[in-house]
C-alpha cells in the first residue's frame, strides 16, 4: 500500500503549496473540505497545474493522484481516510482548527497502525499545531481516558511555512499561480524513534521557534506593512507600494526594529539577519505577483492580535525599553483598513471603533493589559484614527 496524505483546506495554500510537496514525495494525497463547489471540481478533474513564478521566469507542476471528500456531507469517510493515513496536514486558517478537530480526534482514536500518524498543521500562526491539538484531546474530540495512550497513535509537530500566494486568475479553476521560493520548516522532536515522515521539501530542525519568530516577523511584518501603507496611499499591489521610496523607507524600518529582536533572541548574526530582510524584501516586490493590497492586507483583526506580526514583536521589544515606532507606524495603518470590500474582519474592525472606547479596543483586539509599557503607546493611535475617520 502506498504512502497516503490527508489534507484539511481545498484552497490555494493546500493545493498549490502543501499537496504540491506531499505529491512530489510520493503521497496519494485526500483532500477534505466543507465548500461543496471546490470538492465537486476536485472529484472531476483528475489533475491540476501549480505554476512557480521567480525572476528566472515560470514553472509549470502537473499535480495528479489526489481525492477529495466532502466532510460536511461523508464525515465517517473522512474519519476512516485520516485513520488509515501517514501524515495529516491542514491550511484551513487558525480560526477553522476548532471545526477539523473533531474528525481528527476519531480519526486518532480508532487508528491501529503500528506507526502513529503525523500531524502538522501549516498555518501563518505560531503554534498552530499545538493548537489543534489542544482541540483534538479535548473530551469533545477524545475520550478522556484514552489520553494517556494518544501518542502512540499520534504525533504532533509544529511548523512555519512560507510561500507568497497571490491573487488568482478569475478562470484559473483549480490551478494556482504561486511564488516559486518557498520554506517549509517541522519540529522533528516529536516523531522520537518513529522517524519524521520522508518529504524532502519539508526541512526538520530540532528548535524550531527561531524559524517561526524570523518568518513571522519579517515575511509577515514587511509584506503587511506594505499592504496597509500601500492602502492608505491608494496603490494597487506590493510591487506598486514598494515602489514608492518612502513606503520603502518605512517598511525597512519597520524591518529593522523586529530584526534587533530577532538578533537579540534568536542569537542569529546582524549579518544573516540583514541578508534574510534583503531577500525577503525583493521577493514580495516581484511585479509578477500582482499582489493586490486588499488582498495582503485583509483579516487585520487576527493581524493585529497579541502574538501577530505587529503586536507581537512590538510588546517584545516595548518590554526591554527598545524601538518600536515604525512598528507603532504600521499598527496605526492596519487600524485604517476599515470597510474594504471582500473583507469581514474590516467591517467588523470599524464597528469595533465606532463603538468602543480606545482604551478597550486595545485591550480587545491587541490583547494586552493596560499594564504592559505597548499599552499606552497605542491607546493614542487609536484615538487618532477614531477622530481622522470620524467614528467618535
Amino acid at each position: 500500500m502506498g504512502l497516503k496524505a490527508v489534507h484539511f483546506g481545498g484552497g490555494n495554500i493546500g493545493r498549490g503549496f502543501v499537496a504540491e510537496k506531499l505529491h512530489l514525495a510520493g503521497f496519494e494525497v485526500v483532500f477534505i473540505d466543507v465548500v461543496d463547489s471546490l470538492i465537486e471540481q476536485l472529484q472531476k478533474n483528475k489533475e491540476y497545474t501549480v505554476t512557480e513564478i521567480g525572476g528566472e521566469g515560470e514553472k509549470v507542476h502537473k499535480i495528479t493522484n489526489y481525492r477529495a471528500i466532502n466532510s460536511k456531507t461523508h464525515e465517517q469517510d473522512a474519519v476512516d481516510e485520516v485513520a488509515s493515513a501517514d501524515i495529516v496536514t491542514c491550511a484551513v486558517g487558525p480560526n477553522i482548527l476548532k471545526f477539523i478537530a473533531p474528525v481528527i480526534g476519531k480519526a486518532i482514536d480508532k487508528r491501529t497502525a503500528s506507526k502513529p500518524l503525523a500531524v502538522i498543521a501549516c498555518e501563518n500562526a505560531i503554534g498552530a499545531t499545538d493548537t489543534l491539538a489542544g482541540f483534538i484531546k479535548d473530551s469533545k474530540n477524545t475520550p478522556q481516558d484514552r489520553l494517556a495512550s494518544i501518542n502512540d497513535r499520534a504525533r504532533f509537530a509544529n511548523s512555519a511555512i512560507d510561500r507568497i500566494v497571490p491573487g488568482q486568475d478569475p478562470n484559473a479553476g483549480l490551478n494556482v499561480k504561486i511564488e516559486s521560493f518557498y520554506e517549509w520548516v517541522v519540529d522533528k522532536t516529536p516523531f522520537a524513534e518513529y522517524g519524521h515522515p520522508d518529504i524532502s521539501a519539508i526541512k526538520w530542525v530540532d528548535d524550531l521557534n527561531p524559524y517561526i519568530e524570523r518568518k513571522l516577523f519579517t515575511v509577515n511584518t514587511g509584506h503587511a506593512a506594505a499592504a496597509y501603507y500601500g492602502y492608505a496611499r491608494g496603490k494597487h499591489t506590493i510591487y506598486d507600494a514598494l515602489s514608492d521610496s518612502e513606503i520603502n523607507k518605512i517598511v525597512h524600518a519597520c524591518l529593522a526594529e523586529t530584526s534587533h529582536l530577532i538578533v537579540k533572541k534568536h542569537g542569529i548574526s546582524t549579518d544573516e539577519q540583514k541578508a534574510y530582510v534583503d531577500k525577503i524584501v525583493k521577493r514580495i516586490s516581484n511585479p509578477y505577483l500582482e499582489d493586490v493590497v486588499e488582498r495582503v492586507g485583509r483579516a487585520p483583526l487576527r493581524k493585529l492580535s497579541r502574538k501577530e506580526r505587529f503586536v507581537g514583536p512590538a510588546s517584545q521589544l516595548a518590554e526591554s525599553g527598545d524601538k518600536v515606532d515604525a512598528l507603532l507606524g504600521a499598527i496605526e495603518q492596519a487600524f485604517g483598513f476599515l470597510d474594504v470590500e471582500g473583507d469581514d474582519e474590516s467591517a467588523e474592525l470599524s464597528k469595533i471603533l465606532k463603538s468602543t472606547e480606545a482604551k478597550e479596543v486595545v485591550g480587545k483586539v491587541c490583547g494586552l493589559e493596560d499594564s504592559h509599557p505597548l499599552f499606552s503607546k497605542i491607546v493614542p493611535i487609536v484615538e487618532k484614527v477614531q477622530s481622522n475617520k470620524g467614528l467618535k
